[in-house]
C-alpha cells in the first residue's frame, strides 16, 4: 500500500528519555520560547533529529514510534519521498504570490476529481485550518444574509475569535466576550450520551434537545450548522450513521447551510475519502486541512459554484489570503493528493486501521480501566476510565504516567488525556502498527499491576 515508506518501524532507545542532548536543546528552546506548545511535545521533553516513515528519532539517537501524527497532520508519514521532492523543485522555481501556475490547476482538479460532490466544485485556499473555517463563516454570512451559527458540544474548529465562540468545551473560558450569535447544542457522543440516554432506543434524543434550544435560543437569523461528521478533538468520536443526516435536517429547518468540518475526517483518515462518505449527506460548504497540504501548512474552502458567487465574499481579495494558494503550498497540496491516491492510503487506513481496532478491543476485556475502545479506519478512541460504570474519566496524573510510560519505551501517543486518541500516518504498515500497539499493551499491564486507575 505505501511503496515509499519503511515497513516493520521499531522502537530503538538508547537513553533515558528525554536524553541528555533533548534536555540541553529543550533547555535553550525553553528560554525564548512562549509558553503553550502542543501538550505532548511538553510533556515528551524530546528534540527531534530526523523522522522517517512512522518513527522519530530524537537527538540521542532514541527511535520513537508516532500514533500522534501530527495530530492528524502527518498523513503521508514522516519525509516522504514523493512529497520531499515535489516541495524541493517547486521552492526552486517559485513559491509565493497569487498568480496563477501549473502546481494550482493540478491541485484544484485532483481534488476536483476527489469531492464529495460534483456540486462541490469551488476551492478557496488558505494556509491554516481556522482560517478557512472564518472564511466559511464569512461566505454563509455572505450567502444566506444570516449572521448566527450553530456548533456542538465537543467541537473544535480552531482557536481564532469566530471560531473560538463555536468551540464546544471550556478552553474557552477566559477568553470571552465571544462572537454574539453562536449557539452550541448536543453531539451524539453515544459513549457520553449528552441527555443520558441510550442509542438506539434514544431516537437520537440529543438532536431533538439541540431542536428545542434553537427553537428559543435563536434569533431566527442562522446562517449555518457547522459539525465535525466525526469529532477530532473531542475524542476522536463515531456517531451514529443517522446523526449527520439529522443535522443536515435540523440545518434546512432554519434555512441555513450545512458546513462540514473535514480537517481532520478529509482525504482518508477514517477509511474512506471523506467523513460524509459514511452517511451519504452532502453539505454545502466543506472545510478542509490538515492531510491537504501532506505535512505543509495548506487547508481551503469548497463550495459550489451558486455559493461561491455570494458577495462581499466573493468580490477580488473579498476571499482571498495572501499564503492561500502560492505556489509551493500549491505544490505540496498536489503531490499530498497525487500520494494518497497512487499508494491507496485510503484503503491502507481501512485495512490497517481495521486491524489495530481489532487488537484494541481485547484491551476492553484485559483492563478495567478501557471502557471502549471504537475506532473508524485509522481515527481511533481509547477512553480510559476510574470505573466502567460511572464512566468516571481517569485521573490526569495517571494519564500522564501513561503517556511517560509509552515515551520511555519509544511510542509517542496522545494518551495524556483520558479521551485518548490514536491516529498514526495514513501510510503505516502493520507491522509498524502491531509494534505500537505491543508497547501500549506493556504500559497498560503496568497500569493494572500498579492498579493506577484506582
Amino acid at each position: 500500500m505505501n511503496p515509499s515508506q519503511p515497513k516493520d518501524q521499531k522502537p530503538v532507545i538508547k537513553t533515558p528519555i528525554p536524553g541528555p542532548k533533548s534536555i540541553a536543546l529543550r533547555k535553550r528552546e525553553d528560554a525564548l520560547a512562549a509558553p503553550g506548545l502542543q501538550g505532548y511535545a511538553v510533556l515528551a521533553g524530546i528534540g527531534v533529529a530526523e523522522a522517517r516513515g512512522s518513527a522519530v528519532t530524537d537527538v540521542d539517537g532514541n527511535v520513537h514510534l508516532d500514533f500522534i501524527g501530527g495530530i492528524n497532520v502527518n498523513a503521508l508519514g514522516h519525509s516522504h519521498p514523493k512529497f520531499v521532492k515535489a516541495v524541493q523543485d517547486q521552492v526552486a522555481q517559485a513559491s509565493v504570490g497569487s498568480f496563477t501556475s501549473e502546481a494550482r490547476v493540478e491541485l484544484l482538479e485532483r481534488l476536483n476529481a476527489r469531492s464529495p460532490s460534483p456540486k462541490l466544485r469551488r476551492l478557496q485556499l488558505y494556509s491554516g485550518g481556522a482560517e478557512a473555517v472564518e472564511s466559511a463563516l464569512r461566505l454563509a454570512k455572505s450567502h444566506t444574509g444570516k449572521y448566527e451559527f450553530v456548533s456542538f458540544w465537543g467541537g473544535f474548529h480552531g482557536k481564532t475569535m469566530g471560531a473560538l465562540s463555536l468551540m464546544g468545551s471550556t478552553f474557552k473560558q477566559g477568553l470571552g466576550p465571544m462572537v454574539p450569535g453562536a449557539h452550541s447544542i448536543p453531539y451524539a457522543d453515544c459513549y457520553r450520551c449528552p441527555v443520558k440516554s441510550a442509542y438506539p432506543g434514544c431516537g437520537l434524543a440529543c438532536v431533538e434537545v439541540g431542536r428545542k434550544h434553537l427553537k428559543t435560543a435563536t434569533a431566527g437569523a442562522v446562517a449555518a450548522v457547522i459539525v465535525e461528521p466525526m469529532q477530532g478533538t473531542a475524542g476522536n468520536i463515531v456517531p451514529p450513521k443517522e446523526f449527520l443526516p439529522a443535522v443536515k435536517d435540523l440545518a434546512r429547518e432554519h434555512g441555513a447551510l450545512l458546513i462540514a468540518d473535514e480537517m481532520i475526517t478529509g482525504l482518508g483518515r477514517t477509511g474512506r475519502t471523506w467523513g460524509v462518505d459514511h452517511t451519504g449527506v452532502t453539505p454545502d460548504i466543506v472545510t478542509l486541512g490538515k492531510a491537504f497540504g501532506g505535512g505543509f501548512p495548506l487547508s481551503g474552502v469548497l463550495t459550489t459554484d451558486e455559493i461561491a458567487q455570494a458577495k462581499p465574499w466573493s468580490v477580488p481579495s473579498g476571499s482571498s489570503s495572501s499564503y492561500g494558494g502560492n505556489p509551493l503550498g500549491a505544490a505540496a497540496g498536489a503531490a499530498a493528493l497525487r500520494i494518497i491516491e497512487e499508494e491507496k492510503l485510503t484503503e491502507n487506513a481501512a485495512h490497517v486501521g481495521a486491524a489495530m481496532l481489532r487488537e484494541l478491543e481485547d484491551f476492553v476485556e484485559r483492563f478495567p480501566f478501557v471502557g471502549l475502545v471504537q475506532g473508524a479506519g485509522l481515527f481511533l478512541r481509547i477512553e480510559l476510565v476510574k470505573d466502567r460504570v460511572t464512566k468516571q474519566p481517569l485521573s490526569r496524573p495517571a494519564t500522564e504516567r501513561i503517556f511517560a510510560e509509552c515515551v520511555k519505551r519509544g511510542l509517542l501517543t496522545m494518551a495524556y488525556a483520558a479521551s485518548f486518541r490514536i491516529q498514526p500516518a495514513l501510510t503505516i504498515d502493520e507491522a509498524t502498527a502491531r509494534n505500537g500497539i505491543a508497547v501500549l499493551r506493556e504500559v497498560f499491564e503496568l497500569v493494572a499491576r500498579e492498579r493506577l486507575w484506582e
